[in-house]
């Protein structure tokens, strides 16, 4: 069992980098999960820390962890606030004809006996706002930055699909599952101001599976996507 790279470390925080396929939460059928590493994941301190918010998966990336009880307040308060800036990676499997725009599309749950749950947009459904860029483009898809200002389960998943026209590459649930042997989604960034203390700032760098497909990490020319609003055919 490798150890989990750490990108971020302070007294109350620490961000990983989450490897894709391993899953949070323990699996029915047993395997390896987050709860494995966690005692490691001490580092000296007396608790194990705590993953704040989630990742699929399938998702690699920037995971927060909390070292005790006060600090996963704090920062489960500034998630539910909106006041964590987040980057996500993810290749479309396909051409995006824009280079840049604004998802708001509301999500909702659903589930059957026979196909299980997945979300699915709905007009009553709980907002969802994504704002987007195109990076790169190839044979393989579309390298797309996303920063979700919601939190929604899948959100980037669904907007990928119904805003940008195709679902992410290897995704099986919103997409056909080919091209790549996982959802192609990577939490790039993730960064939280606190009163009285400098932020928390974390980047994980591009992993190696976007690389063979052909995908550079790269630093495009800086946008301000507050100024954006939604366009008429992405509400």
């Amino acid at each position: 069992m490798n150890q989990i790279p750490i990108l971020f470390e302070d007294g109350e925080a620490l961000v990983i980098d989450k490897p894709a396929g391993l899953p949070l939460d323990r699996p029915r059928a047993g395997g390896i999960s987050l709860d494995d590493y966690l005692p490691t994941l001490r580092l000296g301190f007396a608790r194990e820390p705590y993953p704040v918010h989630r990742l699929d998966r399938d998702t690699s990336g920037c995971l927060l962890l909390a070292r005790n009880p006060k600090a996963l307040k704090r920062f489960s308060a500034a998630f539910e606030e909106r006041l964590v800036a987040k980057v996500y990676l993810g290749i479309v499997a396909g051409k995006v004809e824009k280079d840049h725009g604004v998802i708001d599309l509301a999500m909702t749950k659903i589930s059957s006996a026979a196909a299980g749950w997945r979300m699915i947009l709905a007009k009553k459904g709980k907002p969802a706002l994504t704002r987007w860029r195109k990076l790169q483009e190839n044979e393989h898809g579309t390298l797309v930055e996303f920063r979700p200002e919601t939190g929604r389960t899948h959100q980037i998943r669904v907007h990928a699909l119904h805003g940008l026209g195709a679902a992410l590459l290897g995704d099986p649930v919103y997409g056909d599952g080919s091209g790549a042997a996982r959802t192609m989604l990577h939490a790039s960034r993730l960064t939280i101001t606190r009163a009285g203390k400098p932020p928390v700032d974390a980047h994980a760098p591009m992993p190696e599976d976007f690389r063979v497909l052909g995908f550079t990490e790269s630093l495009p020319t800086p946008w301000t996507p507050e100024a954006e609003t939604p366009a008429d055919d992405e509400q």
